[in-house]
């Protein structure tokens, strides 16, 4: 089959299904969520067997360290797929949810009934969870999945695919609710992002070359982030050992993911107190890291050797490896003028003991999450309660952070009557 109609066949089950979804309560959905965890908790070793044919595939063909680390599954990611699943079935059900109910002059009731968005997209490189992920929310919003993942990961897409369709037929629900598409030809991509009769948003999720081609060429709606160009700032009123355990974990604990920081900025008055040793833990990671001036020379007065200046570019790079840029600010306003003009808009944090900047900083950095005394690698559906989440966006419109159940629902307006009429 051609390419073309392969997609719309996709296309037209999707939106059969959807209207079918749309209307199943929630002890339906439920249940499929539950049977599916049940599934790839007892498929665990398939899965695992898939992936590891998927990663060694992948090394033979020279996949970069951070796309292999996102491919990669053990038994614990496994195991957090199966739970966020089953943290999703026990979220409230945001389809059907009335709110702002009030009556106008006219006797009338006004109010919004929150919806499905009906067909959702969901582009993806490596990432295999995203399968279960997306899968869980997409399905307990009330919508039909499209999924269309990497050539990387192919056979642990559709082992976690087959676990998917097991639970819904399971709860009767329609197997076209969630598909994975078979096909690893590109062309897959181009018909997904504009078939408009049949898809109603797009979610890509993987590198800024695929979110920014998809973002050029789609013809329905895209919810996206590009970069995820993190900062934090150390406040000269930190506290030393905070800012000194959440400024390590903001960039060791993981580096090949999009709420990593990738810039630390320390105030002047603070600087002599904390960047030797942070220096000292980062170099003992393996961390090259890329300095301003004053950073450099201090450090070099600290006992460090040469240390690579930072660039301009640098300010703008999201590394995704274990490269850090820090730079030395004068204060609270001009860190938040550095993140303003270099961030993403993604994450940011500040490490301070005073409420007053604390305020400023939540204020004016415009990002989509905001952090005060914590790791920016809290940036995370799971983390944020939403039991997994389809994607990050930076968007102002619509969706904004981790996208989960209310992010995936729009709401229409509803009006409760007794005969009024208009005069």
């Amino acid at each position: 089959m051609e390419i073309k109609d392969y997609m719309q066949q996709i296309g037209r089950s999707a939106r059969t299904a959807a209207r079918a979804l749309a209307k199943a309560d929630t002890h339906l959905k439920n249940q499929a969520l539950l049977a599916i965890a049940d599934a790839i908790e007892r498929e665990r070793d398939v899965l695992l067997a898939a992936n590891e044919r998927d990663v060694a595939r992948a090394r033979e063909n020279g996949l970069d360290a951070a796309l292999l680390d996102r491919l990669t599954l053990t038994a614990k990611t496994v195991a957090s797929m199966a739970e966020g699943l089953r943290q999703v079935a026990n979220l409230p059900d945001p389809v059907g949810e009335i709110s702002e109910m009030n009556y106008r002059p006219s006797g009338i009731q006004l109010g919004k009934m929150r919806v499905p968005l009906g067909v959702i997209g969901i582009i993806y490189e490596a990432r295999p969870n995203v399968t279960a992920d997306a899968a869980a929310l997409c399905l307990k919003a009330g919508n039909a999945a499209i999924l269309r993942g990497g050539s990387e990961a192919i056979e642990s897409n559709r082992a976690i695919a087959a676990c998917v369709r097991e639970g819904l037929m399971q709860a009767g629900l329609p197997e076209a609710a969630v598909q994975v598409v078979e096909t690893t030809d590109r062309a897959a991509v181009g018909e997904l992002i504009t078939m408009r009769d049949y898809v109603d948003v797009i979610v890509p999720r993987g590198g800024k070359g695929l979110i920014e081609r998809i973002s050029n060429e789609a013809r329905v709606p895209v919810i996206k982030h590009l970069d995820g160009i993190c900062h934090v700032y150390i406040d000269d009123k930190a506290d030393i050992e905070k800012a000194i355990r959440i400024a390590d974990n903001a960039k060791t604990h993981r580096y090949g993911t999009c709420n990593t920081m990738e810039t630390l900025l320390v105030a002047a008055g603070i600087a002599s107190q904390v960047l030797p040793e942070l220096g000292r833990i980062y170099t003992d990671k393996g961390v090259e890291l890329r300095c301003c001036a004053a950073t450099r020379n201090l450090m070099q007065q600290a006992g460090f050797g040469w240390l690579k200046e930072a660039t301009e570019e640098d300010w703008r790079t999201e590394y995704l490896a274990p490269v850090l840029s820090i730079r030395i600010v004068s204060g609270l306003d001009a860190a938040i003028d550095h993140i303003n003009s270099y961030g993403s808009q993604h994450t940011d944090a500040i490490v301070t003991e005073d409420y007053s900047r604390a305020r400023q900083f939540l204020r004016e950095v415009d990002s989509a999450s905001v952090m005060v005394n914590a790791s920016t690698r809290f940036a995370d559906g799971f983390e944020y309660g939403l039991g997994a989440e389809i994607g990050i966006s930076t968007d102002k419109i619509h969706a904004r952070g981790p996208v989960g159940l209310h992010g995936l629902t729009s709401q229409k307006w509803i009006v409760l009557g007794d005969g009024q009429v208009r005069t």
